[in-house]
């Protein structure tokens, strides 16, 4: 996978040559919390989905999810990773071929997962999901201080604890969090006064992780009002449900995740601010438990699996190789300094402090 860093990178460069000054990439970061890589390049998993204890309807659920051969479940399960990324970017982390995408931090837990993706750094101070102010700078309050992306960077998040990951107190990001309002971002449309709506009288009992759906329209209705240069969208159901023992829910919101990155491709494809200068990158914080189908609903130090992750990117300068058979390993904490590369800042090195670990760039 370092190769597939360092082929993008040179595609960047030679793309580069003899070409006037461009507009700057766009850049999308979408996450689904606590998504396993074997639901991601295997699809349904037979012990969980035959397993009435995990998956209410068994026969329905393999109706809409089952399939013999690997292949044929993971495109029923997430038919744009498979379909289009598959087809025109890349997909990295099946183990199966020895590739492997791993956590760097030791906690496997959210909030580290999150830092260390948007940091670079395994900070061993971050070591649980409570809302303490990060003391890491993220990638997004980097770019944001560079002339391209000032006050053209935005987050979306459904769960309630991102203004605490990105610390929103010290450099002043917009993050759209848990239930916050759409009207303190979005000048007031009809579509945001619908979506604050929903959110403040028909949701009558809100947890800490807000609907996905829900997120999604608010960043869709952020993207087209505004158009920031830089989206990060974080998403959570996957990993609400998988905690609840529910694998039929958790196939379901993971369907739906792949319907709304279906969604947001289109809607950058179709976009002359957007169109083929983008990138969409897509992963998740952490793996879970793979031992045994209760392990499954776990994650943590002491679950096996729970570093085992996943990437998949697609648009410009990101090389059509379908899914990355190629035995390697890189860690999610090189992701910023490969983005960062990717965009070809030309910011002071001490400029950029990704934490206690530099990672690969």
């Amino acid at each position: 996978m370092r190769t597939l860093y360092l082929s993008v990178l040179l595609l960047a460069v030679v793309a580069a040559k003899g070409q006037s000054a461009a507009a700057p990439l766009n850049l999308f970061i979408v996450t689904t919390d606590g998504f396993r890589w074997q639901e991601v390049f295997s699809g349904a998993d037979s012990s969980l989905i035959s397993n009435p204890v995990f998956t209410k309807d068994t026969a329905l659920a393999k109706l809409m999810y089952w399939a013999v051969a690997p292949e044929e479940r993971r495109k029923k399960l997430l038919p744009f990773f498979w379909n289009v990324i598959a087809a025109q970017g890349s997909l990295l982390g099946n183990r199966t071929y020895a590739n492997r995408v791993n956590t760097a931090n030791l906690y496997k837990i959210s909030y580290a997962g999150y830092n260390e993706l948007l940091t670079g750094s395994t900070d061993l101070r971050i070591f649980s999901n409570q809302r303490k102010n990060n003391p890491n700078s993220n990638l997004l309050e980097w770019l944001d201080k560079t002339e391209a992306y000032h006050s053209r960077v935005a987050a979306f998040s459904s769960w309630d604890v991102f203004p605490y990951i990105l610390n929103e107190q010290r450099n002043h990001l917009p993050v759209n969090a848990g239930y916050d309002s759409l009207s303190a971002t979005v000048s007031v449309s009809e579509n945001a006064l619908m979506i604050n709506a929903v959110q403040d009288k028909a949701i009558n009992s809100k947890t800490n992780t807000r609907y996905d759906q829900l997120t999604f329209l608010t960043a869709m209705e952020y993207i087209s009002s505004k158009q920031p240069r830089v989206v990060y969208m974080s998403l959570g159901e996957t990993d609400e449900f998988a905690h609840s023992g529910r694998y039929d829910l958790y196939l379901q919101r993971a369907n739906a995740f792949d319907k709304m990155l279906e969604q947001l491709w289109y809607m950058i494809q179709s976009s002359p601010l957007y169109k083929n200068n983008s990138v969409l990158i897509v992963t998740t914080d952490h793996g879970r438990g793979k031992n045994s189908p209760r392990a499954w609903k776990s994650h943590g130090p002491l679950v096996a699996g729970s570093g085992e992750v996943w990437q998949a990117m697609i648009g410009k300068g990101i090389p059509a190789l379908g899914e990355v058979k190629t035995r390697d390993m890189v860690y999610q904490k090189e992701l910023p300094g490969f983005i960062r590369e990717l965009l070809a800042r030309e910011a002071s090195a001490d400029a950029w402090q990704p934490g206690i670990y530099t990672g690969l760039w």
